[in-house]
């Protein structure tokens, strides 16, 4: 097999990764919205195949969450969909997408120096982008619901405790977790060719 169908091999079998655990995150919720369990994957696959591979393995993740905000199995998706079709749209599939090829160019900047450090930058940088994404466009296209959701609190109060918080600190204590045995991977993968 030629490392081009070998390539697209590897990033195909990420996708279906990305599609079984961002479906099966849809069901996994604190507050309004669910937990991202797919940044993994989209961290390997970046690392492996590089920036590029992030951004379509983001742009994967993006799809999954859209169908899921469009059917309404992401309820606070949905609300976003409803008030506003085509900001929810961009936002979702921009978030994922630069996620993704942020953790590939970060990876492939610090991976010279230490491929530990790449891959924990990297695990580091794709929910910050993720989340962060998310939360400027809450604040900026969405200040209603923000406002709604907040529920008496001040929205940049709510927008980091309440909204992302805790989401934003398990996706980020789950990719840094994970970070060795993503090198373990990257290794593995490495001696393959």
């Amino acid at each position: 097999m030629n490392m081009k169908t070998k390539r697209i091999a590897g990033i195909g079998i990420f996708a279906a990764i990305v599609v079984v655990l961002q479906t099966l995150a849809t069901f996994i919720q604190f507050g309004p919205f669910s937990v991202t369990l797919v940044l993994v994957p989209i961290v390997i696959g970046a690392a492996v195949y590089g920036a590029g591979a992030g951004a379509v393995l983001g742009g994967v993740f993006g799809v999954v969450v859209l169908t899921m905000t469009i059917t309404g199995a992401d309820p606070g998706g949905h609300m976003l969909w409803l008030a506003n079709p085509l900001a929810t749209a961009a936002v979702i599939m921009l978030r994922g997408v630069l996620a993704g090829g942020a953790a590939g160019l970060i990876f492939r900047a610090f991976s010279k120096k230490s491929r530990m450090l790449g891959v924990v930058l990297a695990a580091i940088v794709c929910p910050i982008v993720n989340t962060g994404l998310f939360l400027g466009a809450m604040y900026v296209i969405f200040p209603d619901f923000l406002e709604m959701w907040a529920d008496g609190a001040t929205a940049v109060y709510f927008l980091f405790i309440g909204l992302a918080g805790v989401n934003f600190l398990i996706e980020l204590g789950i990719n840094i977790a994970l970070s060795p045995t993503i090198v373990r991977i990257l290794a593995v993968a490495g001696k393959r060719g």
